[in-house]
């Protein structure tokens, strides 16, 4: 019955041609405000109950809807989570542009450690990172996130650093990024401390900055 209300709810707004005639396949509208909540739902269903043990029916149930509207929209919690994943990345981080290379990787490491240190991020990533040893869609999907999150953010820092002259032109980018990256990252996800030291973000970015100015 709850399905066939969502079904309904779901295609408000679609009217055939015709009075009797059935609309054609595709022809549903899908509501947005229904599509972002069982994008929340996912994540709340991926922090209590993790990628294994996750089910439709259980993001249906936290979104308010039924099983159908989730299924109209991915055929499986596999494309679900491919398609959130996905959807982060494209959100982006925002790019600081401050004219300076610490004070940039600064505010990007505060916009990163709070992203990490939340509490359903500090639940999710540990698990999908597990499944992506386990699965190569779901393992290339992270990897493209991180591609066009993260790593486009921090390139554009070091690229505008080397424009500025504070970094060497030929720097080896691939390198700088893993010094920019890896030290949150290693924190947050591997060894998961819930709190950061006073200081430690400004120490970290004058840390960065020495690094990179000295490759």
């Amino acid at each position: 019955m709850l399905d066939a209300m969502t079904s309904r709810a779901d295609t408000a707004g679609a009217q055939p041609q015709r009075a009797r005639r059935r609309a054609p396949a595709g022809a549903a509208v899908l509501r947005e405000d229904v599509t972002e909540a069982i994008r929340a739902a996912v994540f709340e269903e991926l922090a209590a109950a993790g990628y294994a043990r996750m089910s439709i029916e259980g993001i249906a149930r936290r979104a308010g809807v039924g099983k159908t509207a989730v299924y109209r929209r991915w055929r499986s919690k596999l494309h679900l989570v491919l398609d959130l994943v996905s959807a982060v990345a494209v959100q982006g981080l925002p790019a600081p542009d401050t004219g300076s290379l610490e004070t940039d990787l600064r505010l990007l490491y505060e916009v990163t450690s709070r992203a990490l240190r939340h509490p359903v991020a500090g639940q999710i990533i540990p698990d999908l990172q597990a499944e992506a040893a386990r699965n190569p869609e779901i393992a290339e999907a992270m990897q493209k996130a991180l591609r066009e999150g993260q790593q486009s953010v921090a390139s554009g820092i070091v690229r505008a650093a080397a424009e500025r002259g504070e970094i060497r032109a030929d720097i080896d980018e691939d390198l700088a990024l893993d010094l920019i990256s890896g030290p949150l990252y290693w924190r947050a996800v591997v060894v998961r401390s819930p709190k950061l030291p006073k200081g430690h973000l400004p120490a970290l970015a004058r840390a960065t900055t020495a690094a990179l100015k000295a490759l």
